[in-house]
């Protein structure tokens, strides 16, 4: 009995229920002595189930009232019970429990029919013995997988609660366990935002944080080529900055401010796309570095918020510097045309080359011209316009849309350049001071880390009892099947 106790004690809610199979069962019939086995009715419903009766252990009462012929009955066997009969005698009227096995005893013992039958075939003490041990047999199929399941649970206790931060008890702890957090985020920042690695976040896109920059700087330079837009009347935008910039002058000298105002009034309309682009990619990185900020603070919560202020101030302080170099980038561009790639020259040449053909084309019947970039343009219009006029508008327009080109390059090149400059400068000095100088300086936040959360601390006792329970029942689980072992001997 000590044996099936233990594994009550050991199988929270009947968990072995779970691996005994129905069809491994015992069932227990239970006879009358005075009755025809071989037509009683419970041993048809017995057979019902177990057909062969291989399964099937009967328990014969009220031998003391039907001894005759009980002994035949029980040996011949003529019903097929496979696990064997056990006699019994019942308890009668107010009988403690031991008076009636101290009764049954004497019974088989003396009286002259019932002492004939086996030993190991009578009492309520042989019913048990026999009932234990045949569960066991049962059990035993199943305790290995048991022992398993408990081990699993075990590991995976013993490997949460390991993952559980050490319970700091002194400000040196304190100290090197905020350093060593400091340098963890400082160095997978190192790995993912500077050499592009996302090992660590292979499953979740939005960290691979080079493919991501890549992909918006990609964009924005989409959005400014697709900035440049053809006017369908030729040369009416160049014709009215000459006119706007009129001056007293040579009649055939284009000055270098009409050249100018062009740029700038081109530069002011796509000035909110550098701006717009820094404020994307910026807001990006900042979700970056809170989500492995909360991964590497995640075992002390309470320093979260004061390293997240840190995070969120040199950041906000390096978007600022970084609008403001873009922005200066933008003023120089409308102030200087200048650059010494030949690819500018090489463009402008083969543009104005295109000139004869513009000339001829006010004199055809359609008054089109096709120019490469800008497809098939209509001239009709330019008919009544002076030559000079036409031709200083025509040098203007192919010279801005060569000098464009290098524009729009030059500004996504500098955009791409001055990005990996703040990144390098954020995360290899400013963010780690900012850090430090927020938690120990300002808000004391080494001494916060000696108070653990109480979520942490109620997780850690709820661990401990999960891997104390089940290490018990790992050993009870061991003793049961050595129990077993030496039972089945």
């Amino acid at each position: 009995m000590k044996i099936l106790c233990d594994i009550c004690f050991c199988m929270w809610q009947g968990m072995i229920r779970e691996y005994i199979k129905p069809d491994e069962s015992i069932i227990l019939n239970v006879l009358s002595a005075s009755v025809d086995f071989s037509t009683c009715e419970s041993i048809c419903m017995s057979r019902s189930v177990d057909n062969t009766g291989q399964r099937t252990l009967a328990v014969v009462t009220k031998c003391d009232q039907a001894p005759n012929g009980l002994l035949e009955k029980v040996t011949t066997n003529a019903v097929n019970i496979g696990l064997g009969y056990i006699c019994v005698r019942n308890r009668i009227n107010n009988e403690t429990y031991e008076e009636a096995r101290n009764q049954e005893a004497a019974l088989f013992e003396t009286h002259p029919l019932l002492s004939k039958i086996d030993n190991s075939m009578v009492g309520i003490p042989v019913l048990a013995h026999r009932l234990v041990e045949i569960q066991s047999v049962i059990i035993s199929k199943c305790l290995p997988e048991i022992v398993k399941k408990i081990n699993e649970k075990l590991n995976a206790s013993i490997v949460d609660l390991n993952k559980l931060p050490r319970n700091l008890t002194s400000i040196p702890d304190a100290m090197v366990t905020f350093m060593q957090i400091v340098g963890s985020l400082k160095e997978t920042l190192q790995r993912i935002l500077i050499q592009g690695a996302f090992d660590e976040y292979e499953n979740d896109q939005q960290m691979h944080c080079d493919a991501r920059m890549a992909e918006m700087i990609d964009e924005l330079s989409k959005d400014l080529q697709s900035s440049v837009k053809f006017s369908e009347s030729f040369l009416v935008e160049e014709m009215k900055v000459l006119e706007e910039t009129n001056g007293i002058r040579l009649p055939n000298l284009l000055p270098h401010s009409v050249f100018l105002t062009m740029l700038k009034r081109k530069v002011n309309n796509i000035s909110d796309l550098p701006v717009g682009f820094v404020n994307k990619v910026w807001g990006y990185l900042e979700n970056v570095c809170d989500k492995v900020l909360i991964d590497r603070c995640g075992n002390y919560p309470q320093l979260l918020p004061l390293m997240r202020k840190a995070t969120h101030c040199v950041m906000e302080k390096t978007k600022v510097k970084f609008v403001e170099r873009v922005v200066e980038m933008i003023e120089m561009e409308k102030i200087t045309d200048y650059t010494c790639d030949p690819d500018f020259i090489t463009s402008y040449n083969k543009l104005m080359g295109y000139r004869t053909q513009f000339l001829n084309s006010m004199s055809n019947v359609n008054c089109t011209l096709n120019v490469e970039g800008f497809g098939t343009v209509n001239t009709r219009h330019l008919s009544s316009v002076s030559a000079n006029t036409r031709d200083q508008a025509y040098d203007l327009k192919m010279k801005m849309t060569a000098y464009w080109k290098i524009v729009l390059k030059r500004m996504v090149d500098c955009l791409a350049l001055q990005l990996r400059f703040f990144m390098q400068k954020v995360v290899n000095k400013e963010m780690e001071m900012e850090i430090v100088n927020e938690v120990m300086v300002q808000s004391g936040g080494i001494e916060k880390m000696l108070d653990e959360p109480p979520s942490v601390t109620k997780k850690r006792e709820l661990l401990q009892t999960s891997v104390r329970l089940l290490q018990e029942s790992k050993e009870i689980m061991e003793k049961v099947m050595d129990d077993i072992v030496i039972t089945s001997e």
